[in-house]
């Protein structure tokens, strides 16, 4: 398995900051760890196992650790506000008190971070049924905290609590001019740490990439 390294995800907090923007309507905003090109993904999506998701037995968000202190006092929820949002103001703790963030979900604009929830764009039961519960906690950590692929994102708590843990077979961004680079960097996270996916997901990616131009 891909096992992110503690020094490679520290290497996140620069990388963002010269890192191609996802998409042109997100650049002004934002600029986010580039998923693979749409022929890339295509390849990737190939690749990937086409299994039954496996039983949530055991199942726990404590059993992927995440926002995890990355120094300074700050935690990888207040990075990614910090690196998603555009004249982030931080106080003395790290936490954001001023700034504007666009939700790529749903194309909508906040000037609170209280509004926001970083996004697992892979959710994290849906990495259980792909294939994380056969995962030490360590690395289940490093995929909950992955600063360096598009794996976080902040968008709107509304978008986010409306997907839960959902596929994409199940929920896509209601914005669809994002679902090609979000399904780029769903099946990006999916190759990278080998997890699987469902047949009927597999066929709704595929949807996805089709709107990429």
């Amino acid at each position: 398995m891909i096992r992110t390294s503690a020094r490679r995800i520290a290497a996140g907090l620069a990388a963002s900051l010269s890192v191609t923007a996802w998409t042109a309507t997100a650049a002004s905003a934002r600029e986010l760890p580039e998923p693979s090109s749409a022929a890339k993904a295509r390849t990737e999506l190939s690749g990937l196992t086409v299994a039954a998701p496996h039983s949530m037995t055991g199942y726990s968000r404590a059993k992927f650790p995440h926002w995890a202190q990355q120094g300074a006092d700050c935690d990888t929820r207040e990075v990614v506000l910090k690196r998603d949002g555009r004249n982030v103001a931080q106080d003395a703790k790290c936490r954001a008190v001023s700034g504007t963030w666009l939700s790529v979900y749903d194309g909508k604009t906040f000037t609170s971070a209280s509004q926001l929830d970083i996004d697992h764009v892979v959710p994290l039961a849906n990495a259980w049924r792909s294939g994380a519960d056969t995962w030490t906690t360590p690395h289940r950590k490093e995929f909950a905290n992955d600063l360096v692929h598009p794996q976080l994102v902040a968008v709107s708590a509304a978008s986010n609590r409306s997907k839960g843990d959902q596929s994409p077979d199940q929920w896509k961004p209601p914005l669809r001019s994002f679902w090609c680079t979000y399904s780029r960097a769903w099946i990006d996270i999916k190759h990278l740490y080998r997890l699987n996916v469902t047949a009927a997901e597999r066929s709704s990616l595929t949807e996805m990439l089709d709107t990429c131009r």
